[in-house]
């Protein structure tokens, strides 16, 4: 199969792209070329443009090109898309020019709160606390709608909360990522878990993901369906921060404090109106069974505390991993020291 990947560096379109060279798919990769890609070798064929800005005729011809003699790629994966004005010009550039388009949206787009812990894809859309997410709503309707009048071959795929080997998942962390929390668990100091993590939570590695993803690349009973790709593993916050904590060979020291309060005192610094009060603090237990039926009996097979485990001892052998963020490290002070005085002030 000719397979296009719109971006292919990230946390789970890198694992997707290894996953179809294993399979000997013949790989196109489009992006800005502002990252280096680990993908060299005669089965990719790379193309450097920003779909979203420049020439879409230019862009066009670019694609044909590469393609030679084939009339369309088999499939083309949408990992960059954010906007419904991205799917809007996706829908002029691949319309007839590929056989299935596989739009990457977000399992946060289904409806907070939640009328049923158990979500499946008939769960709505609907995240009045998260613009990303609205955006992605927005995206799988026009997607749906060009599917519906005119044959569009799109695949909705929703992932949940996705981790490979490069950054440890958290519920509460800075712009800079993980590292900082792990490094104050590493110096002793206690770290946040929102609200009293108890609230369950699905964790996905990479790998797994991939492997989904791939039985789903020219699938033709996948046409037209939206369907999300997890564990069907359901852990608590505090689960995984423990599992973190023995990783790293100490005391979990944690301070556990309500998410509209940590939204509160962010006062916009970090985005956790979205990432917690519109995703994250809620329990989250997904139904598989449709991503079973499609991608042949697919099952996780990563356990969340082995995924972690691995991940810690990554990060904790690769300096370049270890991104500090000073400026969180002091919000979190004061955070936690605000919270034990107020706790004082009752005795």
């Amino acid at each position: 199969m000719k397979i296009l990947f719109i971006g292919g560096t990230g946390t789970i379109s890198s694992a997707i792209t290894r996953r179809a060279a294993q399979m000997g798919w013949e790989i196109y990769l489009l992006n800005r070329g502002s990252r280096k890609s680990e993908f060299k070798g005669s089965e990719y064929t790379h193309i450097q443009c920003d779909i979203f800005t420049d020439n879409q005729n230019e862009t066009k011809e670019k694609l044909i090109k590469a393609l030679g003699k084939a009339k369309q790629f088999d499939v083309v994966c949408q990992f960059f898309a954010f906007t419904p004005e991205h799917t809007e010009r996706d829908f002029e550039i691949f319309n007839n020019l590929c056989g299935q388009y596989i739009f990457i949206s977000s399992a946060s787009a289904y409806q907070k709160p939640l009328s049923s812990y158990l979500i499946t894809e008939s769960t709505p859309l609907s995240n009045p606390l998260w613009q990303y997410s609205r955006n992605k709503i927005a995206c799988e309707e026009f997607l749906m709608a060009k599917y519906r009048e005119e044959g569009f071959p799109i695949t909705i795929v929703r992932p949940s909360h996705t981790y490979d080997e490069r950054s440890v998942p958290l519920g509460v962390h800075g712009k800079n990522g993980s590292w900082q929390v792990l490094k104050r668990m590493l110096d002793g100091k206690p770290v946040i878990i929102h609200g009293d993590g108890s609230s369950l939570w699905t964790l996905t590695h990479n790998s797994d993901f991939a492997l989904a993803f791939a039985r789903l690349m020219g699938n033709i009973h996948a046409i037209g369906e939206s369907v999300h790709i997890t564990s069907d593993e359901s852990v608590t916050w505090n689960q995984i921060y423990k599992v973190i904590a023995d990783a790293l060979g100490v005391e979990l020291k944690a301070v556990h404090i309500a998410s509209e309060f940590l939204d509160e005192c962010s006062q916009g610094q970090y985005d956790f109106k979205g990432s917690l009060l519109g995703d994250k603090a809620n329990t989250v237990v997904f139904d598989n069974s449709k991503l079973k039926r499609l991608a042949q009996g697919f099952t996780a097979k990563v356990r969340v505390d082995e995924g972690l485990k691995m991940t810690v001892a990554n990060v904790l052998a690769n300096k370049d991993l270890q991104i500090e963020d000073p400026e969180f490290d002091q919000w979190c002070d004061r955070i936690i020291a605000a919270v034990e005085a107020a706790k004082k002030s009752f005795k």
